[in-house]
């Protein structure tokens, strides 16, 4: 497998992408400007050629989002703002009402200087009633994927891992990484 620098400054993500493609990443914080718009595929594309004009070397980066369904696309891509800005409590508040479902996305790019590939992951799941604290990322004690009745933030590490396969392409990523 190709060496790949995976654009993150945060060591767990990157810990856990190893993890999950059986193989060491080598990864940096780059600062990147990051467009606002609702569509995640503009953004990752966007993040992964301004990363590698910086690293000059095959580059990987990933993006999320969290989409509520009473909300249209939003939170979406936006939701690192919103949890700047509102509580989780907030949060769960805005679909009060309303449907609470809920689809956490991820799409991952890669480039080269020539190929880009996108490849994106989904799960559906729902807002809880209240948050519930506990370990994980960002939005995780609001969201309750598909087939469970907590919140992220409250699964075993088992079942974390199990959503995190469903929500990040980590399959798709690893299958082309091995092309290379």
């Amino acid at each position: 497998m190709k060496e790949v620098m995976f654009i993150t400054g945060n060591q767990k993500k990157a810990d856990l992408l190893a993890k999950y493609l059986g193989h060491p990443i080598k990864h940096v914080k780059v600062d990147l400007d990051e467009i606002q718009s609702l569509d995640l595929n503009e953004i990752v594309e966007h993040k992964v050629r301004q990363a590698y004009e910086i690293v000059k070397e095959p580059v990987m980066v990933e993006d999320i989002a969290l989409e509520f369904e009473a909300l249209g696309r939003l939170p979406g891509p936006l939701i690192k703002l919103f949890l700047s800005e509102l509580s989780f409590e907030e949060i769960c508040r805005l679909v009060d009402g309303k449907s609470r479902k809920a689809t956490a996305k991820c799409v991952t790019g890669y480039y080269d200087g020539e190929t880009l590939k996108l490849f994106a992951g989904e799960m559906k799941g729902e807002v809880p009633i209240h948050p519930e604290a506990g370990t994980g990322f960002g939005w995780d004690p609001v969201f309750i994927p598909e087939g469970y009745s907590k919140p992220r933030s409250l699964l075993n590490e088992e079942e974390y891992q199990e959503t995190y396969v469903k929500i990040r392409p980590v399959a798709q990523v690893k299958e082309f990484l091995a092309t290379l």
